[in-house]
């Protein structure tokens, strides 16, 4: 931990406004691969509590009750934040700003408004002297979410302890408008590369244009019609778009490579495997050798909603609401592998994540801790 952490409030305080809290947590820079401060602050608060076990590793933390309870449950956030907003003029940016009763800062909904939910509760019910919860809690604090998954601090908890993520239940708080999102898309990055022959302009005839070769993939990818899959009542919504592309290294050069990278965005009725089968399908309609043309960049299984196990249909019965489908990539697919059914259910719309006006409002914030304290005091 660093000499001198960024100061969090007093958790414990019985005074303490989580929305002011999530305004003191956007207000410290944690774009991925910078969350050391606010992780030393989280560790710090958590441990100033008393009543927790409280366990680093790297920039992830993770907090425990042990009071003997026979079921547990995990309340996760992430603690970084994509890169800050560069169009000049962004509410959504460091520091935060209220204009009204409403918070304006890069991570406001994606997630510190969440964390800061986690921290309150923490400080409710992880202190040596204050009310106890119906279950054992288990808080998870982590890094590197918002890049490639093989960076994720929740994975390296995972690797390193993995008893500390046993539970019965986990909720994850993404933003969801305050509804239960049960399950969630699988996410996979693939990158096709063309070769070419390089010539000067002038001679074109001499060369191969690689860019050239895009055309019959861009081709395919307009005109793909995604599915809509429906996995235990909820419908979830597929895309396969292209991302990015690449070629060329000056103006009178014919460019001797050209790529597409490629995002598909799966139903939980899909593994990995028949994720990856089905993209190979469409190139390959495209001309598209799969074997010496395609890279996997990135790979994430969907996880499917499970609202129908009992500790999950336990908690939307307590927090309310009609649950929705998740059609981003989260973290319950990680529980998920790990046999922990879990759900999203945070503060804020996950629409406004990454934009350059994110923001949430107040009564957002203490209507999410409200319905989670609800929940653990039983």
């Amino acid at each position: 931990m660093s000499p001198t952490p960024v100061p969090l409030p007093d958790l414990a305080d019985p005074d303490l406004d989580v929305a002011a809290l999530t305004a003191t947590l956007l207000d410290v820079r944690s774009v991925s691969g910078e969350e050391g401060p606010l992780a030393d602050a989280v560790e710090q608060a958590l441990r100033a509590l008393g009543g927790l076990e409280v366990r680093r590793f790297g920039d992830a933390v993770v907090a425990r009750t042990a009071l003997g309870r026979p079921t547990r449950v995990i309340l996760a956030g992430h603690l970084d934040t994509v890169p800050l907003p560069t169009v000049s003029g962004s509410r959504g940016t460091v520091p935060s700003a209220w204009d009204g009763d409403v918070l304006y800062g890069r991570g406001a909904v994606d997630m510190k408004s969440g964390v800061a939910v986690q921290l309150a509760l923490a400080g409710r019910f992880g202190r040596a002297d204050g009310p106890t919860p119906v279950h054992d809690v288990t808080w998870v604090f982590y890094d590197h979410e918002e890049v490639a998954s093989d960076l994720s601090g929740l994975a390296r908890v995972a690797r390193q302890a993995p008893e500390l993520l046993e539970g019965d239940f986990a909720v994850l708080l993404e933003p969801t408008d305050g509804v239960v999102e049960g399950g969630c898309n699988g996410t996979c990055r693939y990158r096709v590369t063309f070769p070419g022959v390089a010539a000067h302009s002038g001679r074109a005839w001499r060369g191969d244009n690689a860019i050239h070769k895009l055309a019959p993939v861009l081709t395919a990818l307009a005109a793909y019609e995604p599915a809509t899959v429906t996995v235990e009542g909820l419908e979830y919504r597929e895309g396969l778009h292209a991302i990015r592309v690449a070629g060329g290294v000056a103006g009178n050069v014919i460019p001797d490579e050209a790529s597409v990278d490629l995002n598909y965005r799966f139903a939980p009725d899909k593994t990995l495997e028949q994720a990856h089968a089905h993209v190979r399908t469409v190139l390959e309609g495209a001309g598209v050798d799969w074997d010496a043309q395609v890279r996997i960049d990135d790979a994430s299984p969907a996880a499917r909603p499970g609202l129908d196990r009992p500790a999950a249909a336990a908690f939307v019965a307590a927090v309310g609401g009609e649950p929705q489908p998740k059609y981003g990539w989260t973290d319950v697919a990680r529980f998920s592998q790990l046999g922990v059914p879990a759900v999203n259910f945070g503060p804020g719309d996950a629409l406004l994540a990454h934009t350059d006006d994110e923001h949430v409002p107040r009564e957002a914030v203490h209507a999410c801790l409200a319905a989670l304290a609800a929940w653990l005091a039983g």
